[in-house]
């Protein structure tokens, strides 16, 4: 007999392993099987729960995006002016808690992912359509005259931050992070 109000712990599990073991191996050639014995429970178990290691995947992604949401909504609730909404972004872009490596690596691979899966693909517009409204909303708000272009950048700059920390392999930096993109803004909201 199945245990009442487990399955929330249990999905839950299943999607900290997925996480985990895609970034231990860089990628996403893990097995259902190694993710649920990473989360202690049967891959038939896993298997009940998500179906296959692609919705496990795409759960552990919403996840992602869910803490980045919360971390974004959070900063700008303590933000009182466009600069400052801007900046609460960017810090919550390379947060501790979203730009640790196995979430990096899992962005990589969500990344690679997009481009043969729609549902990937239909969660990373999501996320793309979201950052850009939320940019394009400050950068309005301080004056910039083509605000659009410039939310492209400080997005590509974010994305490309952790497309290059997932292939150095090396310890995260997320106040090189920070610095590199602020700078990118301070130049262009400078040109007004």
């Amino acid at each position: 007999m199945p245990k009442l109000g487990m399955e929330p712990v249990r999905k839950s599990a299943l999607i900290d392993a997925a996480i985990a073991e895609i970034g231990r191996t860089g990628s996403l050639d893990v097995t259902v099987s190694q993710i649920a014995k990473k989360a202690g429970m049967s891959s038939a178990l896993a298997h009940h729960y998500f179906g296959s290691k692609d919705q496990i995947f795409l759960a552990a992604m919403r996840h992602i995006l869910r803490i980045f949401g919360a971390e974004v909504r959070g900063a700008l609730s303590m933000a009182d002016t466009p600069r400052q909404r801007l900046a609460a972004i960017v810090r919550a872009s390379f947060s501790p808690r979203n730009f640790q490596p196995e979430v990096i690596s899992a962005w990589l691979n969500f990344y690679v992912q997009a481009q043969t899966s729609e549902a990937a693909a239909r969660l990373l517009q999501l996320y793309q359509r979201r950052l850009h409204s939320n940019l394009v909303h400050d950068l309005r708000g301080l004056g910039v005259a083509t605000p659009g272009p410039v939310a492209e950048g400080i997005a590509a700059l974010i994305d490309g931050v952790y497309i290059r920390q997932a292939l150095r392999g090396r310890a995260v930096d997320p106040g090189a992070a920070m610095t590199m993109v602020t700078r990118y803004l301070d130049l262009e909201v400078g040109k007004i």
